[in-house]
């Protein structure tokens, strides 16, 4: 039997899914707040990566996050 050949694309599980489907949801309404300042969220984006975090913490299946690049100060 022939190994399997992965596509090389990132890929979620259902429950990481569910959670930014939540996240989602919460932002249309006017719930959805960020951490530590609890300001209220707007940005599509930043509703994503909340949603993914709280798979993260929830031990859902999702990628590594990408590390940062880093830049030299002047």
């Amino acid at each position: 039997m022939a190994a399997r050949k992965s596509s090389g694309r990132k890929r979620y599980g259902k429950a990481a899914s569910k959670r930014v489907e939540s996240a989602m949801r919460r932002r249309k309404k006017g719930t959805l707040k960020s951490g530590r300042s609890g300001k209220r969220v707007k940005s599509r984006k930043q509703a994503i990566a909340i949603g993914l975090s709280e798979a993260r913490k929830k031990g859902a299946k999702v990628p590594r996050k990408r590390g940062g690049r880093k830049r030299s100060r002047r």
